[in-house]
């Protein structure tokens, strides 16, 4: 993982090298390994390195392929590399790197839009075309890694991190009243394309968008679900969507071990991160390294769970290494946390995952994480109650909205209130479109797309690369949750939530993790 930056120009005018440089210092804490600039003309792209495969300077970025007239600005990692460059090596291109940035160039070459649909992995990229002028921009499925834009007369910039982008000058600062409402009301979630800035926009998850030399484009989202169930699928049992669950799983987690530096798990102890530790040991990872975070006790309740993440350690062998974060020290880090958001978050967790990354990337560079396996596999408390829901807009705004319009109103002046319930107008679109067979269906998908993007992924994203620190989910393996997305919701609700995860759980780690009550 990396940051990104850059600027693209329309009018003819030569990019501005010295704002793409502002933009791209500001990324250090991001790659802290090497730093990069190209310009050409009327582009600039710029790259703070986290050296995670090919370690060489043959890798360094921004990458330039003379052969083929493509510049390239990426962040993150496409899992299955290895296997797409002898694809292409298949079809006579010649690679000078051995890692995956010059892989996603020749598959954009070699494939065009469709690259996309073959890459496992989180990524953020743009790719500068010499000979037509164009300019590529395309995200992940999931949205893992961020991309943060700007339009300005004639030209566009980019970074990884909305703080960064403003860096470079010449962005509107002023409050977006409509994002403002769905910060306010969905649980501080800003959806795509807007940011609590007017003048910054992030280009969606699942999207590829293509400008012309002129600075007209075409977006495309070139994934999305369905969430319902396959004819084939009739009369699977329990037993038989665990297994498939597992083997997925194991799929996934096997895919983000890639690397060229060791690979370790942040273990909290719970189900999902210690599956991913049990399939990691069971993967045959040397030396496996997990890291537990504790606080103090608060108001009667434990402040960790190093119990359960010993428990896993002893079971699976692991070097494990505790972190306990007096309570002193969380306000002590608190600007700290707040300033390595890129935009405002609200959670609790957000100290906590920026302490626990300050630690854990002294001693290692890339760990897998389990965030995505509530919004997967249904394990929040409001997803039961919507089973026999039929009105799934009312009931999901009921249990998941923060505030009501009209309680908005008396708490927000009249110049920052939106002109109308935007935000349970998104939710309302998202629900009712085709594609999700039921309430829950509809509710998983909403949050799988929407809110885990905008809240726990970049979270996750904000805190670790705060210090150079690459986190993985393989409970975000498109597959996975491709899978996730056609089994019944029953199954998912059984034992709590998360049932057939639990059950697949159980083939591979201690009951005494499973079977308690979540912390």
């Amino acid at each position: 993982m990396c940051g990104i930056a850059g600027e693209v120009r329309f009018d003819e005018r030569f990019a501005n090298s010295e704002a793409v440089s502002r933009i791209t210092e500001s990324l250090a804490p991001r790659g802290p390994d090497g730093c990069g600039i190209v310009q050409q003309g009327r582009f600039c792209f710029g790259h703070r390195r986290l050296k995670i495969i090919d370690l060489s300077e043959r890798a360094a970025q921004p990458m330039v392929d003379s052969e083929l007239g493509l510049t390239i600005a990426f962040n993150g990692c496409i899992y299955n590399y290895p296997e797409l460059r002898a694809e292409l090596e298949g079809k006579g291109y010649r690679f000078f790197s051995h890692g995956d940035t010059e892989v996603i160039l020749k598959a954009w070459h070699a494939w065009g839009a469709e690259c996309v649909q073959r890459f496992h992995g989180m990524f953020a990229f743009v790719i500068a075309e010499r000979d037509t002028g164009r300019t590529v921009m395309a995200r992940d499925r999931f949205g893992i890694k961020p991309l943060y834009l700007a339009e300005m007369p004639g030209a566009i910039r980019f970074a990884s991190s909305l703080p960064a982008l403003v860096k470079g000058g010449d962005v509107d600062t002023g409050i977006d009243r409509e994002a403002l409402h769905t910060y306010m009301t969905f649980h501080a979630v800003v959806p795509p394309p807007r940011t609590i800035l007017k003048g910054v926009r992030k280009l969606p998850p699942a999207t590829m968008r293509i400008y012309d030399a002129t600075g007209n484009f075409k977006e495309e989202r070139y994934w999305n679900p369905p969430h319902a169930r396959r004819a084939g699928d009739k009369g699977l049992t329990r037993e038989d969507w665990r297994d498939r669950v597992l083997d997925a799983l194991r799929v996934a987690v096997r895919r983000r071990m890639v690397a060229d530096v060791p690979v370790g798990v942040l273990l909290s102890g719970g189900v999902d991160s210690s599956i991913i530790t049990g399939l990691l040991a069971e993967e045959g990872q040397r030396d496996l390294m997990t890291f537990s975070i504790g606080f103090e006790e608060a108001n009667g309740e434990k402040g960790d769970e190093f119990v359960y993440s010993d428990l896993i350690a002893e079971r699976f062998g692991t070097d494990h290494h505790k972190i306990f974060v007096p309570s002193s020290d969380l306000m002590t880090h608190l600007p700290g946390a707040i300033g390595a958001m890129s935009e405002p978050m609200v959670s609790y967790d957000n100290i906590g995952f920026y302490l626990l990354s300050r630690e854990v990337s002294k001693h290692i560079k890339v760990v897998q994480s389990g965030q995505g396996a509530d919004e997967i596999f249904a394990g929040y408390h409001w997803y039961p109650p919507l089973q026999s829901s039929n009105d799934v807009v009312s009931d999901y705004a009921r249990v998941f909205f923060d505030r009501d319009h009209e309680t908005l109103k008396t708490q927000l002046a009249d110049e920052w209130i939106a002109d109308s319930d935007v935000s349970r107008d998104l939710v309302a679109a998202h629900l009712m479109a085709d594609g999700a067979e039921d309430p829950v269906d509809r509710a998983l998908r909403l949050d799988s797309q929407v809110m885990l993007v905008d809240d726990p992924v970049k979270r996750v994203d904000n805190m670790t690369m705060a210090w150079g620190l690459e986190a993985r989910v393989p409970f975000l393996d498109h597959e996975l949750a491709e899978l996730a997305a056609t089994i019944p919701p029953e199954f998912k609700l059984n034992d709590g939530g998360k049932g057939v995860l639990k059950d697949a759980a159980r083939l591979v780690v201690p009951h005494e993790v499973i079977d308690r009550k979540k912390g």
